[in-house]
């Protein structure tokens, strides 16, 4: 305040004023004293640093009707592909022979141990639960030569498929010396022996090829080689 008056009152009396100090309060005396006792600064040095930056700044102008736009790139989402269920493979349906070669025997026609290792009887044991048909000479269905033609047959020996005419196709044994896949023959009738009291063979119409006991009165059995 003090400098201030100073500058006023150079001011005043550049213009012609006069100022007067008589009837100035003694207050008012103290307080020039004081002030002229203080240093005066050079702002203009303080901010000549600022106004130099300020000068040298580039001016950015912005229109009052300016809109900011952000680009932002594109996002592809990539789902990941789920994994494939197992794959449960199904086995080809199996042809009719090979099915009914694993039917089971029945509960009334159980297989003799005679059947392990004896080739004949092995082959004729797959096809246990084929329907007897008359003439017939297939896994489809069997008569009683067409059978026993049929068996021997997987196993390289060739036959005829006729019942009469089979009770010659080999060497006639007794039944003490009968072995397990020697053929039994009865007029009319032809079945595979499996040992003990059992045969195996192709019955009639209506059945099915089974083990079961030795039917037949005085059979002839023939040993097949």
């Amino acid at each position: 305040m003090a400098v201030v008056g100073r500058r006023s009152a150079v001011v005043a009396a550049a213009a012609g004023l006069v100022v007067s100090t008589f009837g100035a309060p003694a207050t008012a005396a103290t307080s020039t004293e004081n002030a002229s006792s203080v240093p005066a600064v050079d702002t203009s040095a303080l901010t000549a640093s600022a106004r130099a930056v300020l000068e040298t700044a580039p001016v950015v102008t912005v229109a009052a009707d300016a809109s900011w736009t952000l680009d932002v790139p594109a996002v592809t989402v990539v789902v990941d592909a789920p994994k494939p269920k197992p794959v449960t493979r199904t086995a080809a349906a199996a042809s009719r022979s090979a099915a009914r070669t694993a039917v089971p025997a029945a509960a009334n026609s159980p297989v003799p141990q005679s059947v392990s290792g004896n080739a004949v009887l092995e082959v004729a044991a797959r096809y246990v639960g084929v329907p007897y048909r008359s003439g017939g000479k297939t896994p489809e269905g069997f008569d009683c030569s067409g059978f026993t033609a049929y068996v021997y047959g997987q196993l390289g020996i060739s036959m005829t498929s006729q019942s009469s005419a089979q009770r010659n196709v080999g060497t006639v044994v007794s039944r003490a010396d009968a072995l397990p896949g020697d053929l039994i023959w009865s007029p009319g009738h032809v079945a595979i022996y499996a040992g003990g009291n059992t045969q195996i063979d192709s019955p009639k119409p209506g059945s099915t090829i089974q083990f079961r006991a030795i039917w037949q009165s005085n059979p002839v059995f023939i040993r097949v080689s």
